[in-house]
């Protein structure tokens, strides 16, 4: 009973923000306290299932941005950005595409686009182009160039993590070359279905070419705080593998010591105010309701099922794990998955595989890209979602879908063509 409980809750609520009739958070945090009320879970439970490095991540990242926003280095930064494109639209997907991609792979796909969303909507406001296929622009590219490193996306840190021979250019290698392969096809995939929105206006990019960006710059003690620490926080994120640190203690530090910086020009609460606390409670939410599933053990019995089924094969233990984790990271949040799914793997070797190396990669590159499906299939997704809506440019869950499926089946593709020529030819002949 308490499993059909944990799966009812979890589809009906997923239907319902799927609707988008009510708020995301709001129908998320009810479905968690459904849990609570049908005693599926406890509290204590509730609570441990969240992942609150994440939650503490984002919030201090907000924090970052939101005082940074104040001395309007955000809008320095998308004037540069617009005159080095000329104003054209086409080249700034481009340039949105490849910053996104490559910040996603060398910080992480959360912290990018925290960093590169304010900037880009400044943009395509000033220049009357459509919010949406620069935001999914964005998304796309965020778990793509994610899924090429170690530190790009959270499940390749829980794989590196739990595998001691992986390294961070292990990752590269293995990845990267695949990775981009999918960027350049999705990218054509993105100019192909849009061409006909990029619309060139040509006295708008000539008054943005005529403007002095600098003009837009408060110049005083908090501008040089807030560069100061933005730079120490994202070469915190750089070097985090070497100082022995992680991501959420190098980003809660930066966030309190802007917070002292900037004290007497900014009160703490205004601060807090612009945090986007839906978001916040959006991921509170949806933790509770996949660790509903995760309690009564549906997430285990897919991840066993799978194994029953392959029988051990590596050819097709390594291509069902691809393609099971691209598919139900695209549903459910794709920590909670990888975390089902590290044990198994690592239990492979007593089915007599000896080297499961292909196992790992095929889970990592499912995870990160089946991420793309839905606007809830990955962290950056959720994030962008959120500031896009409080900058009045919402993502509507189902026009998101229309695009974010194809293009996580057109990369699981890819990645199974990519899978079997570098990894699994030889157990096939």
């Amino acid at each position: 009973m308490t499993t059909i409980l944990a799966l009812l809750i979890f589809v009906v609520s997923y239907c319902l923000i799927m609707t988008e009739k009510w708020n995301r958070a709001l129908i998320a945090l009810a479905g968690g306290v459904l849990l609570l009320i049908t005693q599926v879970l406890d509290w204590e439970e509730a609570l441990g299932f969240i992942d609150w490095e994440t939650i503490a991540l984002l919030f201090s990242m907000m924090v970052l941005v939101s005082i940074t926003k104040k001395t309007g280095i955000f809008t320095f930064a998308a004037i540069k950005l617009a005159q080095a494109v000329q104003g054209k639209p086409v080249p700034l997907l481009i340039v949105t595409a490849l910053f996104t991609a490559i910040g996603s792979a060398f910080l992480d796909n959360v912290t990018t686009v925290m960093l590169f969303v304010p900037v880009l909507l400044t943009l395509v406001e000033r220049l009357h182009l459509p919010a949406f296929p620069y935001l999914l622009t964005t998304i796309l590219c965020a778990n793509i160039g994610g899924t090429a490193t170690l530190i790009g996306d959270p499940p390749n840190i829980m794989i590196g993590q739990a595998v001691e021979h992986f390294t961070f250019l292990s990752f590269l290698n293995h990845l990267g070359p695949v990775v981009i392969i999918i960027f350049v096809v999705v990218l054509g995939f993105i100019l192909v279905l849009f061409k006909k929105q990029f619309a060139y206006n040509e006295r708008l990019a000539r008054q943005l070419l005529d403007m002095d960006a600098r003009e837009h710059v408060v110049v005083n003690k908090l501008l040089f705080h807030s560069i100061l620490v933005m730079i120490l926080t994202v070469t915190g994120f750089m070097l985090h593998p070497f100082i022995h640190m992680d991501i959420t203690t190098i980003a809660v530090s930066g966030a309190i010591l802007l917070l002292f910086l900037s004290d007497k020009q900014l009160e703490a609460e205004r601060v807090f105010q612009e945090v986007e606390w839906v978001t916040l409670f959006f991921f509170i939410g949806l933790f509770m309701l996949v660790g509903g599933l995760e309690k009564v053990g549906i997430i285990d019995e897919i991840a066993r099922g799978m194994m029953v089924v392959s029988g051990g094969d590596m050819p097709i233990t390594s291509l069902m794990m691809l393609w099971a984790s691209g598919l139900l990271s695209g549903i459910v949040d794709n920590i909670p998955f990888v975390a089902a799914m590290i044990p198994v793997v690592q239990e492979l070797q007593g089915y007599g595989m000896m080297n499961v190396d292909p196992v790992w990669w095929s889970l990592a590159l499912g995870a990160c890209l089946g991420g793309n499906a839905t606007l809830i299939g990955a962290s950056a997704n959720v994030v962008v979602a959120g500031l896009a809506a409080s900058h009045k440019h919402p993502i509507p869950f189902v026009k998101f879908a229309l695009y974010g499926i194809p293009v996580m089946l057109l990369s699981l593709v890819i990645c199974t063509i990519y899978v079997i020529l570098r990894y699994l030819v030889p157990f096939l002949s």
